[in-house]
């Protein structure tokens, strides 16, 4: 299988001490249960709304602190995480998008941490985290029409050979990369700090997998932990 090897810059380390990840690549299967993305959804839904880990709020606000390092405002433009779980409280439920996507966004929400799927069919080269100089080409969506944008110097963005793949680290997705459940090749990133304990780094993990084992029982998985100071 192909085996994703994202590589993390040293500045990232200085910028946010501790900072581990989950790099999770799957070679896909026909997908055999659709519906359990969405109970799973539903499910973590429910847990965030009974409370959720003891060390949530810390772990996302120590997210914050991070963008704030990197100049970035966390009230506009925060983690995926925090984004996540906010509308889910206030709504009290998450609309289903697809079988794959509900079930990282259930492992974000009932985790607190920010999952970014990927598909990796779209990637040139590997992935790669780093502080942006500004130069670099980010394609979004603006006002319904697709359009390019650069990061701003400082920012931390994922990017690979062609452009930034994720800007604010986990803020907003690009869409040449963007997950449907339709991808051959996927790759998910898992992104803690040391507010959330290695352990439930681990459980969120395994939870994604052991949902992609069964979304698609013949997929190929490989996941390793990834950091800045992590050989």
């Amino acid at each position: 299988m192909l085996i994703v090897l994202p590589s993390i810059a040293r500045e990232i380390a200085v910028l946010a001490p501790g900072f581990r990840a989950l790099s999770v690549s799957v070679s896909t299967s026909r997908i055999v249960s659709p519906g359990l993305g969405k109970q799973a959804l539903d499910d973590a839904c429910q847990y965030i709304g009974s409370g959720g880990p003891a060390w949530a709020d810390a772990h996302l606000s120590a997210w914050a602190d991070v963008f704030r390092e990197f100049g970035a405002k966390p009230q506009r433009t925060g983690s995926s995480a925090d984004a996540l779980r906010k509308r889910a409280l206030k709504a009290g439920s998450l609309p289903s998008i697809d079988p794959v996507v509900d079930l990282y966004n259930a492992v974000s929400l009932k985790y607190a941490i920010p999952v970014g799927g990927e598909n990796f069919e779209a990637y040139v080269g590997m992935p790669r985290l780093l502080i942006a100089d500004g130069t670099e080409e980010f394609d979004t969506i603006k006002d319904g029409v697709p359009t390019r944008e650069s990061p701003e110097h400082g920012e931390v963005v994922w990017r690979d050979d062609v452009g930034v793949t994720c800007r604010r680290w986990n803020w907003r997705q690009g869409v040449r990369t963007r997950l449907t459940a339709n991808a051959k090749q996927m790759w998910f990133v898992l992104e803690s700090l040391p507010e959330m304990p290695i352990n439930s780094l681990n459980e969120a993990g395994d939870a994604l997998i052991d949902g992609l084992r069964l979304l698609m029982p013949d997929a190929a998985i490989d996941s390793r932990l990834i950091g800045a100071d992590i050989q």
